[in-house]
């Protein structure tokens, strides 16, 4: 979330967003942990039935 490299530049986030674009950042990244704990649950059932 802020910085990454994109091809062959970097690309750096802006020091100041609106308070939309933060809410909006902060929702993207709570599906992003989401979609991780999920694909936790689901390696561990994995595991579990080995």
């Amino acid at each position: 979330m802020g910085y990454g490299c994109c091809g062959t530049g970097f690309q750096k986030a802006r020091s100041y967003l609106t308070k939309e674009e933060r809410v909006a950042l902060l929702k993207e990244y709570k599906d992003e942990l989401e979609k991780e704990g999920q694909g936790v649950v689901e390696r561990i059932k994995e595991l579990e039935a080995s």
